[in-house]
């Protein structure tokens, strides 16, 4: 008999999804609040991507108020974890660092620097090794400038990895918001100004057909326009171009009635290594809180497809 499964996945709250598959076991980080012990960044564990054990949390504090998407990375025997903290409300003061581990579990501590001390703001930062063996981090600053099709608002860079704690500090920028449905708040007073503030965010990359793929989740979190979508490379580096349709989000978007904002995705493999899976996180109908879902990714030629967001019984990943 067939087995199935039903988003979400998860109870409770874990928007931006990471799963990381270690040795036949998944572990999922997300932003979510703290535990009572003070750490952050919730850890789950599951052998199925369908039932999840709750760990408790997985990174040490360090000193800030708010702890956001975190996503980790295993690299000769360690475990790096990627994430930003502020203090402000809104997060306009998020900065980008990385905590070490010697278990997926935790605890992280923070390695106490600044990835990108230059950026007032840095999020949503995605740890990418290539074919070629070398490392590559993709990351979110803000964008001031019209330039072009590119709208004022927050984009997506990349630069190598010097070694897991450092960038070598070339950022090339990898896709700027530039669709009408990228935009997050119109009229957004930021840095003294008021803009038509436009944002994409949440980079994940697959490779298929010797092509660099980065998916990217544009609009606002906290709207029906929230979704994802992607841009294409030869090369980590870039130069990306975007693919035709991209008006609207390519790869997921809301479902009225049913499911609202499906985005900041990461991928995974099935147990059998034979399916790639999309985690992400959406809102119920209601928008109760953002919660962890799974939805198998296929490819049309070289067009990712899914049948997500769904929110009915579906066939569960391949053991």
């Amino acid at each position: 008999m067939q087995r199935t499964y039903q988003n979400p996945v998860y109870p409770d709250t874990m928007a931006d999804p990471f799963v990381l598959k270690h040795e036949g076991v998944y572990y999922a980080y997300g932003t979510a609040p703290g535990g009572a012990d003070g750490r952050q960044i919730p850890v789950l564990r599951s052998h199925d991507l369908v039932e999840w054990e709750a760990l408790g949390h997985a990174l040490l504090p360090n000193g800030a108020e708010h702890y956001w998407a975190p996503e980790v990375a295993f690299h000769e025997g360690r475990f790096y974890m990627y994430y930003s903290s502020g203090s402000a409300p809104e997060g306009t003061d998020q900065k980008l660092r990385v905590a070490v581990a010697d278990d997926p579990a935790g605890p992280f501590e923070d390695t106490g620097g600044i990835l990108v001390p230059d950026q007032l703001f840095s999020i949503d930062a995605h740890p990418y090794r290539h074919s070629d063996g070398g490392w590559y981090l993709f990351y979110c600053v803000d964008f001031l400038e019209i330039e072009g099709e590119q709208r004022v608002g927050t984009g997506i860079v990349v630069d190598r990895l010097v070694d897991m704690r450092t960038l070598e500090g070339k950022p090339q920028v990898v896709v700027r918001p530039h669709q009408d449905w990228h935009v997050f708040r119109k009229g957004r007073t930021m840095y003294g100004q008021v803009y038509d503030w436009h944002t994409v965010e949440g980079a994940f990359v697959q490779t298929h057909g010797g092509q660099v793929y980065c998916f990217y989740s544009g609009g606002a979190w906290e709207r029906e326009n929230y979704g994802i979508s992607y841009v294409v490379a030869d090369h980590p580096l870039g130069p990306y171009r975007s693919p035709e349709g991209g008006h609207e989000a390519l790869v997921m978007r809301s479902r009225p009635g049913a499911v609202i904002g499906p985005g900041h995705n990461s991928f995974t493999t099935s147990p059998d290594g034979s399916e790639t899976w999309i985690v992400y996180h959406a809102w119920d109908v209601a928008q109760t809180t953002r919660r962890m879902c799974i939805d198998r990714l296929d490819w049309e030629g070289d067009r990712p497809v899914t049948g997500g967001p769904s929110s009915g019984p579906q066939p569960a990943p391949a053991r």
